[in-house]
């Protein structure tokens, strides 16, 4: 890795999404951190990108961002490291049956939002100290799905994965907007991007129990979208970090370019809903 290069850090960089971003990101110069959980995978990303890059520009760090202690482990290393300049929040995920960390927490609360929360907030010092820098989280139209209640930390009735996702997604797309005000003017451009469906490794293990009833009659359809070429759907994300510059509070969608059709899901009430759902959850 050069000394000289922007330093980039992509969350869940492993593999799909991540991974064809990390590779993207090297190919054009940068130096990349994925971060993941499975060293093989993460020796496998390291090669990519250096393959991509034609030097060595990538490295992995294992961390477990379903765990709190493990995601602020991991943004107390990268924050004692300096300036960076570019977070790309591309964890998250999607289950048929419901799943709990160590924490407690359900797994898409978690992966979708507070671990992506957490681990920005920590190295908001160091995006600003490599400012002109970016925030990149990752969001999905899985919303559409939301229930958006935050009154508890999982709304009442059976577990729905889509549905949970697309909330946990819904709350995070909230501390987006806010984010991006909050630091509007101070360096660091905050963006989302719903890269759009695509072949992952989660993907692949979805069955129809996922959906909410009334949304089974689309599943041969969701099967159709989800044959995308990771690839593809990487390059609304490398747009969203390296792109042009669209101002506070952008939604990039799937063909790279603005798109605020998410941004109707997200009224002011669920906005201060999520505000206040958030601390509570972390204990803060």
């Amino acid at each position: 890795m050069s000394e000289h290069a922007r330093k980039a850090v992509v969350t869940a960089g492993t593999g799909g999404i991540g991974l064809e971003t990390a590779a993207g990101l090297a190919a054009q110069g940068w130096d990349v951190t994925v971060v993941g959980r499975d060293a093989e995978r993460g020796a496998a990303a390291t090669a990519r990108l250096e393959e991509a890059a034609g030097r060595a520009a990538g490295r992995f760090l294992r961390a477990d961002l379903s765990s709190l202690s493990g995601t602020r482990a991991l943004a107390d290393r990268l924050a004692a490291e300096g300036p960076l300049h570019l977070l790309v929040n591309n964890v998250g995920g999607m289950w048929t049956q419901r799943r709990e960390g160590a924490d407690g927490i359900e797994a898409s609360v978690m992966l979708n939002h507070l671990s992506p929360y957490v681990l920005t907030e920590a190295l908001l010092d160091a995006l600003k100290a490599g400012a002109p820098s970016r925030i990149v989280n990752v969001t999905s139209s899985a919303i559409m799905a939301a229930v958006p209640a935050f009154e508890e930390a999982e709304p009442p009735g059976p577990y729905y994965g889509m549905a949970a996702t697309g909330r946990a997604k819904l709350a995070h797309l909230a501390y987006t907007m806010d984010l991006a005000r909050r630091l509007d003017g101070q360096g660091v451009q905050v963006v989302a991007v719903d890269p759009g469906p695509a072949a992952t490794p989660n993907a692949a293990q979805m069955t129809i129990d996922i959906l909410p009833p009334q949304m089974r009659p689309l599943w041969d359809q969701i099967q159709e979208w989800v044959t995308r070429p990771a690839a593809e759907a990487a390059a609304a994300v490398l747009a969203a970090g390296t792109g042009p510059s669209h101002g506070a509070g952008v939604v990039i969608g799937p063909s790279g370019a603005p798109d605020d059709s998410l941004l109707q899901y997200l009224t002011e009430d669920a906005a201060e809903a999520v505000r206040r759902w958030t601390p509570r959850i972390l204990g803060d």
